[in-house]
């Protein structure tokens, strides 16, 4: 198993080339834009929902781990339908756009949903948006860039995007506290702002073969299922490819492991003593430190390797476990386990899709983005499934020092099974 990068055309590295490659493709800025006014509505929501359904509604560990993993679950099914729907139809921008419209109409249905059913739909609505935008977004992104540039250009999206994950947030915590509806009012809010990202997509961001590099070719063998392979058969066959099949269950198993932020921000909150009113403020400093390092770390996978910086964010992951397991009582303990988070954020989220691009041929870029996001989503689904119970059963700690043991092991087993992918530039000869 094994992530492989592929290097860059010779000749592309001539001045001219080297321009181009040093510029953002317009592509990948709109959708950027998109992604950064989305998120700061979508993380509005999120900054706040833990707490509203854990205070507000007095669900338990366990019923939020379900709800939880429902909110991912349901996305995660989606991405495989919309993944290859985008690549039947040729329209990566229509369905990713109707992703986006779908979550947008979700937000204003928050505030008439007040139990735990009716939040529970919404949710599932609004992550059945999400799914079906997710695998087109990401197509229109590699298919818009060399392939020797997809770290980078995962990267700036990923910063962008991170960019509204910081201020989403931020605006959720001066509604709280300006707002006379509490928690309504952040609801409100976002919807107006998601309306605006729908905008932003329809307007700026060009169809999939407009926006399509050049130089973007399809990965694999000669002959593979190109512009025209995108019936289920020919989908189903991505799996065969042993690039792809190995990113999938890596990224599966890792996901078993890996703790959704929400019970990472309880946990953080139960154990520096932090104010119900601070909690909000908690995702900032993930997002800080991702949008700061999301570009040098897709940067640096291009140039050295993806294997490399994928399994070190995960490593970076297990020392935030391990902060806030056995780490004393230090005042900074926050910074330290927010920094870390934002890091393997920074080292994985980009990283990872740049890796299937170069694994699966353009006809199917979306089907096989999809086929590996689905299966890391769902394992991420069953992680908060089964951390939700144990928290309820046991307690956050040792919860959390299982799920630790687990991402060390499954962390071993990748770093010996997948083959290393170094891009070491070689020195010409004098």
């Amino acid at each position: 198993m094994y992530l492989a990068d592929r290097s860059a055309p010779a000749g592309a590295q001539g001045a001219g080339g080297g321009a181009r490659r040093r510029a953002v493709a317009p592509t990948v800025l709109a959708l950027g834009t998109v992604s950064l006014v989305t998120d700061v509505s979508s993380e509005m929501v999120a900054a706040v929902l833990p707490l509203y359904l854990v205070a507000g509604l007095g669900l338990s560990p366990l019923g939020f781990g379900a709800l939880d993993g429902v909110y991912n679950g349901v996305g995660a099914l989606v991405q495989l339908a919309g993944g290859h729907l985008a690549d039947r139809v040729r329209g990566h921008k229509l369905v990713a756009g109707l992703g986006y419209a779908l979550s947008a109409l979700c937000k204003p249905l928050l505030l008439l949903a007040h139990g735990l059913g009716p939040v529970a739909l919404v949710l599932a609505l609004d992550r059945t948006g999400k799914g079906l935008r997710t695998a087109p977004r990401d197509a229109l992104i590699s298919l818009a860039v060399p392939a020797g540039a997809q770290g980078r250009a995962f990267g700036v999206h990923r910063a962008m995007d991170t960019t509204g994950a910081l201020l989403g947030p931020l605006a959720a915590f001066f509604v709280l506290g300006a707002a006379v509806g509490g928690y309504d009012a952040v609801f409100g809010v976002s919807a107006c702002v998601a309306a605006l990202g729908v905008v932003v997509l329809v307007l700026f961001v060009p169809s999939g073969r407009a926006a399509a590099a050049p130089a973007a070719r399809p990965a694999g063998r000669p002959g593979a299922a190109g512009p025209r392979g995108r019936g289920l058969r020919e989908a189903a066959a991505l799996l065969r490819r042993p690039r792809l099949r190995s990113l999938a269950v890596c990224a599966a198993l890792l996901g078993l492991t890996t703790v959704s932020d929400a019970f990472l921000y309880l946990l953080l909150q139960d154990r520096a003593g932090l104010g119900e009113r601070w909690f909000p403020l908690l995702p900032l400093g993930t997002a800080a430190v991702f949008l700061l390092l999301a570009v040098p770390a897709g940067a640096l996978a291009d140039r050295i390797g993806r294997r490399a910086v994928f399994l070190s964010g995960h490593a970076l992951l297990l020392a935030a476990y391990g902060l806030l397991l056995w780490a004393p009582d230090w005042q900074a303990l926050p910074l330290l386990v927010l920094g870390l988070h934002g890091m393997f954020y920074a080292a994985t989220d980009g990283v990872l899709p740049a890796a299937v691009a170069g694994a699966v041929p353009d006809g199917l870029r979306a089907t096989g983005m999809a086929l590996v996001g689905t299966g890391q989503a769902l394992a991420r689904f069953g992680c908060s499934l089964a951390f939700g119970a144990a928290w309820t059963v046991w307690g956050g700690g040792p919860a959390l020092a299982a799920a630790a043991a687990g991402l060390c092991c499954c962390a071993a087993f990748a770093w010996s099974a997948l083959r290393p992918d170094g891009r070491r530039r070689r020195t010409p000869a004098p």
